[in-house]
């Protein structure tokens, strides 16, 4: 069942979100950093790392945070984690970061303790960096906090600083002609907030492209147009696609064990969330299973006894039952208790 919607946040949330990101955005770098970032080939480059948070449909609360880790130039999957979440604040345009950002963090950083070795070396962010009301997206954001080198990729245009997606803005898109292809996306300000890149010769929308942290928007624009072998560049790309699946597989789990435990307690006449019974109350439901019917006394002594050995082990089998499906539900990262 999905969960209600989220109220309306206080004022004075939102005053604190607006000054953490005004403090955060003090500290991005919009310019190469690392040494591979140099190269027009990208040498040294081996791992990129993509993040997305996949929803379930008609849920505004739960989703699945997923991060992978590719190998390049070859963009084959060397690492994946997906972790089903609840979002704990409400989607505001300007301030994605701080519904989705943390459990994107949390999984950086669980990589960096199992796997160090498999840490990115530049994280592509489905979603905005100074492309941004603030200048300061959730590209950025993650950026800041894990100290990685990142880049925003978002499918639609945010129109902000008096861009707009006009007539004048698709016009543009038109002569997008091949892969590669860009245009400047500048706003009122005259400051260069992205760059619109026609991804792939087959795709007609262009992706936007815009420094998160620690990369030129340059360098930015010709990385994520060599990781593309369809429009959305490959780590995104994989990121959506194996957590989707993650989602799928993961209800599918959980409705066939709340079906195994409806099963059990229409099997057991018994309320597996009630934990005391008394030996009288269990005596008298297992006396109406198939199988259980009470010894009378005219059966032999010895029959009697076999026959109250297989009652035994049944109620047994039972009880285990139940204790291993709810310890198993309670371990399931998707409970639907």
């Amino acid at each position: 069942m999905a969960h209600e919607a989220f109220g309306p946040p206080l004022r004075e949330t939102l005053s604190r979100w607006k000054r953490e990101q005004a403090q955060l955005k003090a500290s991005v770098i919009d310019h190469d950093t690392e040494a591979w970032q140099q190269k027009t080939d990208f040498t040294g480059l081996f791992r990129v790392g993509g993040v997305d948070i996949s929803f379930i449909k008609g849920d505004d609360v739960r989703a699945c945070a997923s991060l992978v880790v590719l190998s390049y130039p070859e963009l084959e999957v060397l690492y994946e984690e997906h972790r089903m979440v609840n979002l704990t604040a409400p989607y505001i345009s300007g301030f994605l970061a701080f519904r989705e950002v943390s459990f994107l963090v949390d999984a950086i950083q669980r990589l960096q303790k199992k796997k160090p070795d498999l840490m990115p070396q530049v994280l592509l962010v489905d979603g905005n960096g100074v492309l941004h009301h603030r200048g300061f997206g959730v590209a950025c954001h993650i950026g800041i906090l894990t100290d990685l080198p990142c880049i925003g990729v978002a499918k639609k245009l945010l129109q902000v600083d008096g861009l707009k997606n006009n007539d004048l803005h698709k016009e543009k898109i038109q002569h997008l002609k091949t892969g590669g292809d860009t245009f400047p996306l500048m706003g009122d300000s005259g400051s260069i907030l992205g760059m619109a890149l026609k991804s792939h010769n087959k795709s007609s929308k262009p992706l936007y492209i815009s420094v998160g942290h620690k990369v030129s928007l340059e360098t930015a624009v010709h990385l994520i147009q060599a990781c593309c072998r369809y429009r959305i560049p490959e780590p995104i790309r994989q990121a959506d696609i194996r957590s989707r699946e993650y989602v799928r597989r993961t209800i599918e789990l959980a409705n066939s064990q709340e079906a195994e435990k409806e099963r059990l307690k229409e099997i057991a006449g018994y309320d597996l969330g009630n934990s005391e019974r008394s030996g009288e109350q269990a005596t008298k439901r297992s006396e109406s299973l198939p199988g259980f019917a009470a010894s009378p006394a005219s059966v032999p002594q010895g029959e009697r006894r076999l026959l109250m050995e297989k009652q035994s082990y049944l109620w047994v089998r039972i009880c285990w039952d139940r204790w291993y499906i709810e310890c198993d539900l309670r371990q399931s990262p998707f409970s639907l208790q």
